[in-house]
């Protein structure tokens, strides 16, 4: 990111570009079922997409002697076992990162965004190497500037750690201009980028409980996918 000054536009993964529930949750599923402890309900399955998923198990009670070992189970089931049927390909077997679909209208809107100026950056709380490939796979690298999340190793775990990372790596500069927002469904993302200083435009095709963004202080919530480079551009306008 050489020239100054430039907007950017932060965009979280699940649940933002990709409806990624299926595969998170059933690899959650095996994870709990390989440790011999009681499977979470519905209700708080669908928690687990958007933290970390080292925060998800700890609010589950798995015990702190175990939470490395448990990460590691869900990590194999979601980015190497292919044991879960594949959405996009019937009669394949994939893992749970593959158990995904891009949101409808999601492509196009990245490609205006792309043709308005902006720098678009992926800020996921999923590891790096994790959403790498998973965007390879769905074509989303070629209209990305730049896909940045967690380390494999937890040191950048939480979303505001992702953002300054990508910032460091971007060579973001406010004092010379530089601007940016986030796009994400999650009090994750919108706590993220408030304690980086940024406001939050939220996804309600997401996975937020009704209540959740408004409650956390999102900047503003838009519908449909249709509505987001409008509402990048609103922002950016306005700031």
């Amino acid at each position: 990111m050489a020239q100054h000054p430039r907007n950017v536009v932060l965009l979280d993964l699940d649940g933002t570009l990709t409806k990624s529930d299926g595969g998170i949750i059933a690899s959650v599923v095996k994870t709990f079922e390989a440790l011999g402890r009681p499977v979470p309900d519905d209700a708080e399955l669908k928690r687990f997409i958007g933290p970390a998923i080292i925060e998800s198990l700890q609010r589950n009670h798995v015990p702190e002697d175990e939470l490395d070992h448990a990460v590691d189970i869900y990590r194999s089931y979601y980015a190497d076992k292919a044991v879960f049927d594949d959405p996009n390909e019937p009669g394949n077997k994939v893992p749970g990162r593959l158990v995904n679909v891009v949101f409808p209208g999601i492509r196009e809107q990245l490609q205006k965004l792309r043709e308005d100026g902006y720098y678009l950056a992926l800020a996921s709380c999923k590891p790096e190497y994790q959403c790498i490939p998973i965007c390879e796979h769905f074509h989303l690298t070629e209209l990305l500037d730049g896909i940045y999340g967690a380390s494999k190793d937890n040191t950048r775990l939480d979303k505001d750690q992702v953002i300054r990372y990508c910032f460091e790596k971007i060579g973001f500069d406010a004092a010379q201009g530089d601007k940016a927002v986030m796009i994400g469904d999650r009090y994750t993302d919108i706590d993220g980028a408030r304690a980086c200083g940024l406001d939050t435009i939220g996804c309600r095709w997401g996975y937020a409980p009704e209540g959740e963004m408004e409650e956390h202080g999102v900047y503003e919530i838009i519908e449909t996918t249709d509505q987001l480079e409008d509402a990048a551009n609103r922002y950016f306008a306005s700031h």
